[in-house]
């Protein structure tokens, strides 16, 4: 019921040796510039009590993403306002593109990732996000996600 990328759209494997470029599992820097953090965009299932996640990865402002460093094992962090963010995974079964769509990062309990919450538009995702998806869509995305190439745009 989830899918998740590794590392941002912009991510060059190359960089995993530079000194000013980091990923972890939950952030990322590149060239100590760009700054990311990783967080769910949480569609929930209709006619079940299930939710459908797509890790995905978010760039922050610099001031944003160290504020949430900061908090990052800080016990009451999920009170921090959401932080504005650029969508920077492309998720293959969307078109257009979800990349630059625009989000806000809500910051959950320690351990948890942060809620991904999309601009209310009209692109495909939103509208998911906003109205739910059938289980027969569920079984769509993971045919996509597990045979790219298949189709799956919508």
């Amino acid at each position: 019921m989830n899918y998740t990328a590794e590392a941002p759209a912009v991510w060059d494997p190359a960089f995993a040796d530079a000194d000013d470029c980091l990923l972890s599992s939950d952030q990322c820097v590149i060239h100590g510039e760009h700054c990311f953090v990783k967080g769910l965009i949480e569609i929930p299932v209709i006619g079940s009590d299930e939710v459908f996640s797509w890790g995905v990865w978010v760039s922050l402002s610099r001031e944003n993403f160290s504020r949430a460093a900061d908090l990052w094992n800080r016990p009451g962090r999920e009170d921090e306002r959401p932080y504005f963010g650029w969508l920077t995974t492309d998720l293959p079964v969307y078109s257009p593109t979800t990349l630059n769509l625009k989000t806000n990062v809500h910051t959950r309990p320690v351990g948890e990732r942060p809620y991904v919450e999309l601009e209310p538009t009209d692109h495909p995702l939103a509208v998911e996000q906003r109205t739910g998806i059938t289980p027969a869509r569920v079984r769509e995305i993971a045919a996509a996600v597990l045979h790219p190439g298949s189709g799956g745009h919508r």
